[in-house]
């Protein structure tokens, strides 16, 4: 890819992120109606609009690009380039006044994440990866990119969001995993993915995994020298089964996935 053409895909993610936190900032710990989707997830206002104002961005810089976001479903689907939104990633902890969530933009070029930002409006922390780049961080917390050697899983540190995303088989695949690393620690959405691309958090394992969870994380985990992949140890890709481990060091792929076989 051409670099002005990189560059004019980064400018544009980065403004949607801009746009989306002008709209999640003022409603962090403000009164808020909480509705109840289909699956019986929260959503809020402040969902629905940001998302709304991250589409007439990227609508502004691409208009032939496709856009799928968690809220308001597909535009020009077909598109070889689509751009994935998630505006709140963590709704549970964004309505319940904790700063462990963000904002995701993922874009896939033929099915393939080739950038993902994560945006953390309230603390002012966001990760930017490019395929092929180095891991783009900034942040007033401190944390330098890039993830940390693990060699093995007794050393590692693993999380996931909520064992509540987990079916009873998936559960006790996951225990396997966990009862050989060193620590489990639980919460952070996108953030636990943030932390491990900066070298805080060795593992994620998680299920129930939507499109829109998990399209801009990929990149950021790439860019920052880790790696993800499903369960089976494939590619995450369109129609996968939701579940994901990321791993800071690759090394320890293997022996993870031996333990989550089914």
């Amino acid at each position: 890819m051409a670099r002005d053409d990189r560059d004019r895909l980064i400018a544009c993610a980065e403004a949607a992120a801009a746009a989306a936190a002008s709209v999640v900032r003022p409603c962090f710990r403000a009164p808020l109606d909480v509705a109840r989707k289909h699956d019986d997830s929260p959503v809020t206002i402040a969902d629905r609009e940001a998302e709304q104002a991250m589409r007439r961005v990227i609508a502004a810089h691409f208009p032939k690009d496709g856009i799928l976001g968690e809220e308001f479903g597909h535009e020009r689907e077909g598109a070889d380039r689509l751009w994935v939104l998630d505006p709140i990633d963590g709704t549970r902890a964004f309505i319940t006044g904790r700063p462990l969530f963000g904002t995701l933009i993922g874009l896939l070029e033929e099915g393939r994440p080739v950038l993902g930002l994560i945006d953390q409006p309230i603390t002012g922390e966001r990760w930017l990866g490019f395929a092929g780049e180095a891991l783009r961080f900034r942040g007033p917390l401190g944390g330098r990119p890039g993830c940390r050697s693990c060699p093995s899983l007794a050393e590692a540190e693993l999380t996931a969001t909520s064992p509540a995303m987990f079916s009873p088989d998936q559960a006790a695949r996951f225990a396997r995993l966990a009862g050989a690393v060193r620590r489990v620690s639980w919460g952070g959405d996108c953030y636990g993915y943030g932390l491990l691309a900066l070298g805080l958090i060795d593992m994620i394992a998680e299920a129930d995994l939507k499109l829109w969870d998990w399209a801009a994380l990929v990149p950021v985990i790439e860019s920052a020298g880790g790696a993800a992949c499903d369960w089976q140890g494939r590619p995450l890709a369109i129609g996968g089964d939701g579940t994901i481990l990321a791993l800071g060091d690759p090394v320890c792929q293997e022996a993870a996935l031996a333990l989550l076989a089914g």
